[in-house]
C-alpha cells in the first residue's frame, strides 16, 4: 500500500511538471506570436529617423516632413546643388519576410515605386531590388513620351504604357490584375500592401490582391532572364535587405508606413 501511495505521489509531482513545462512552452509560443504580429512604423508622421539617401549617409534634398506626411517636393530638390541620387532607403533595419503597408497618392503624370530586399553598392535601387510599381496609370502615356525607352523591349505599341509598367505590377516582371484593381484618381490616397515570404510574393491595392507568385521558381527565374533585368545580375537575389521609396522626378506623397516581420 505504501509503495502503490508512492507511485501515486511521484505520477502527480510529474503530471505538474509537465503542465508547468507546457505552460511555459504555450506562454513562449504566444509571445513569439504576438511579438511577430506587432506593427512596426518606418514613419510615423513626426519625423524621417532612419531614412536617408541610396547609397548616402542622409536624406536628399526634396525627402521632407510635411503636414506629417512623407513628402518628395521636386521644387526642394532643384533648389540644391546635389548629385547623388535621390531615392531613400529606411536604413536602420533590414528586413526578410515580411508585411509591408503603407499609403500614397501622385500628381497627374507622376511616378514613383516600393522597394524591398535592397542592398547598396549599386547605381540605383531597380537593379537590384524587386519594384511594387506607383504610376499615374491613366494620364503618364499622354504626358510622358515613352517610345524611345519602351522601344528596346520590342514592344508593338512603345507610346503606350505597358502591363508591367502598371501601378502594382512587380515591375518588368509580374502584372497586376486589371480586373481586381480600383486604382483611386490622382491627388487621392491609396493603400498598397506586400506580402513576402519564400513560398509566396502578394501585391495588394486598396484592399485587393492584384497579383501572387513565388520569388526564385523556374517562372520566376525565366522572366528575370528574358526581359529587363537579363543584364542585372544580382536583380533580386538577395532575401534580405532595405525597405526603399523611389523619386522619379516627381512630387510624391506617403504616409502610415508600417511593416510587420513574418
Amino acid at each position: 500500500m505504501k509503495k502503490i501511495a508512492i507511485l501515486i505521489l511521484f505520477v502527480v509531482i510529474g503530471s505538474c511538471k509537465e503542465k508547468r513545462k507546457s505552460d511555459a512552452e504555450k506562454e513562449n509560443v504566444e509571445e513569439t506570436k504576438s511579438q511577430s504580429d506587432e506593427w512596426v512604423y518606418l514613419f510615423d508622421g513626426t519625423s524621417t529617423e532612419g531614412w536617408r539617401a541610396y547609397n548616402g549617409e542622409t536624406l536628399p534634398p526634396g525627402w521632407i516632413v510635411k503636414d506629417s506626411i512623407l513628402t518628395f517636393d521636386t521644387e526642394l530638390g532643384l533648389e540644391q546643388d546635389y548629385q547623388g541620387g535621390k531615392d531613400i532607403i529606411y536604413g536602420a533595419e533590414e528586413f526578410d519576410n515580411f508585411e509591408l503597408y503603407l499609403e500614397w497618392k501622385l500628381p497627374e503624370g507622376g511616378n514613383s515605386g516600393i522597394f524591398y530586399h535592397v542592398k547598396e553598392g549599386y547605381s540605383g535601387p531597380p537593379v537590384v531590388s524587386p519594384e511594387y510599381q506607383i504610376i499615374d496609370d491613366e494620364n503618364y502615356a499622354r504626358i510622358h513620351d515613352l517610345v524611345g525607352y519602351n522601344s528596346q523591349f520590342g514592344v508593338e505599341h512603345p507610346e503606350l504604357l505597358q502591363d508591367w509598367q502598371k501601378t502594382g505590377a512587380d515591375y518588368a516582371m509580374y502584372v497586376a490584375d486589371e480586373f481586381q484593381k480600383e486604382l483611386n484618381p490622382v491627388g487621392e490616397w491609396n493603400s498598397s500592401k506586400i506580402v513576402f515570404t519564400p513560398e509566396k510574393v502578394e501585391h495588394w491595392l486598396n484592399g485587393n490582391k492584384l497579383l501572387e507568385f513565388q520569388p526564385w521558381s523556374e517562372d520566376w527565374n525565366k522572366k528575370k532572364n528574358s526581359g529587363k533585368w537579363d543584364n542585372a545580375p544580382d536583380y533580386g537575389k538577395y532575401k534580405k535587405g532595405f525597405i526603399a521609396l523611389q523619386d522619379h522626378s516627381s512630387p510624391i506623397w506617403f504616409k502610415n508606413i508600417k511593416i510587420k516581420r513574418l
